[in-house]
């Protein structure tokens, strides 16, 4: 009888490697549903590219490793990854930008390091950093969400936008981004809440003024909140079937919170308070679907504190003061880091031995 040894992600379940990540995209849906809404078609056309791409590339770098294509694909990582990386960025971002991201995510940071198990980067996420850095004007293209478009487009529209960067009748994407504030001389190029507040504040404004945008009619930004409160949904019912576990989720939201309530304290006027750090930008997201990854992130319960606590502490710190108003991307990779490190030092003790004192 032969010992196999496998690889991670370890799961003390009975369930295969395949249906847990069946279970991830279903719990993204709510998510996914509530970016289809306030964003409109791109959704699904970056989201059905990312697939086509991840699959097409898995197999390639299968039969290159010398490994048969169809059990390779049957455990769904690849498509968890594409999907990942597909509600990340803006909906109408030209069609190349998610070819290139998903084929660094599978073939570079994936397969280049051995495949599943042994990246050490979260895949989803490097290729998003690439993106950012490499196509930032692309990468900040965000659509206006639903109801305060002017030139909101339809199926055919989008697809046009998704594919050469104009509409039917003309209209380019900076045109369709552009807020309906009742007049057209008076509108101006959609930013996301978490960027309009930190362009704001950069310019001298306060927050309650930076606020005063239509945007933030909710309480959280206009669209992001609700597509926040969707993916909230989705990582609760991941916790309720224990496929992720409560560590990560708590720890990163709770560290981000009281950062951002310290800010509040201390700098009322200068700091976006917790309102805005949870349910403007991508933090639910973060922190039930990208920071939870079985491979990249620690493995004890305590290392998971940690590493969770980290991310919290580095998206406060870098929205706050850094260059980049959603700093998910940032923070996660530079914990993936720190993860080896954490590990050697959280590591249990074996049951019988004592623990060696350093």
């Amino acid at each position: 009888m032969s010992f196999y040894i496998a690889s991670s992600p370890h799961h003390h379940q009975r369930r295969t490697t395949a249906k847990l990540m069946q279970l991830v995209l279903f719990a993204m849906l709510p998510g996914f549903l509530a970016q289809l809404y306030f964003f409109g078609w791109g959704v699904i056309f970056q989201l059905s590219l990312a697939i086509a791409v991840a699959l097409a590339a898995e197999s390639l770098c299968l039969i290159a490793r010398d490994r048969a294509p169809a059990s390779g694909l049957q455990d769904n990582t690849a498509i968890v990854t594409a999907a990942l990386l597909a509600v990340s960025i803006p909906p109408l971002a030209p069609w190349w930008v998610i070819v290139i991201g998903t084929l660094f995510a599978i073939v570079v940071v994936k397969h280049l390091f051995g495949g599943v198990g042994h990246n050490i980067f979260n895949p989803a996420m490097a290729g998003y950093v690439l993106l950012l850095i490499s196509f930032p004007v692309q990468m900040t293209a965000w659509m206006p969400p639903t109801g305060l478009a002017s030139n909101a487009p339809g199926f055919i529209d989008s697809l046009y936008l998704f594919l050469f960067q104009f509409t039917n009748e003309g209209f380019s994407l900076e045109q369709v981004r552009r807020i309906d504030t009742g007049s057209m001389l008076d509108a101006v190029v959609m930013a996301t809440p978490l960027d309009h507040v930190k362009t704001q504040l950069s310019q001298g404004a306060t927050l309650s003024e930076a606020l005063q945008h239509r945007q933030f009619t909710g309480f959280a930004g206009a669209g992001w909140q609700w597509v926040n409160f969707a993916y909230l949904l989705g990582g609760l019912l991941l916790l309720q079937q224990r496929v992720i576990q409560w560590h990560i989720p708590v720890a990163m939201l709770g560290a981000l919170s009281i950062c951002a309530i310290l800010g509040s304290i201390f700098a009322p006027d200068l700091l976006p308070g917790l309102n805005i750090h949870l349910f403007s930008g991508a933090t639910m997201f973060a922190a039930f679907f990208i920071a939870t990854d079985p491979v990249s992130a620690a493995t004890s319960s305590k290392g998971k504190l940690i590493y969770a606590t980290l991310i919290g502490v580095l998206i406060y710190v870098i929205r706050s003061y850094g260059g980049y108003p959603d700093a998910v991307a940032f923070a996660v990779l530079l914990a993936n880091l720190c993860v080896p490190v954490i590990d050697q030092y959280t590591r249990p003790v074996t049951y019988g031995h004592r623990k060696e004192e350093s």
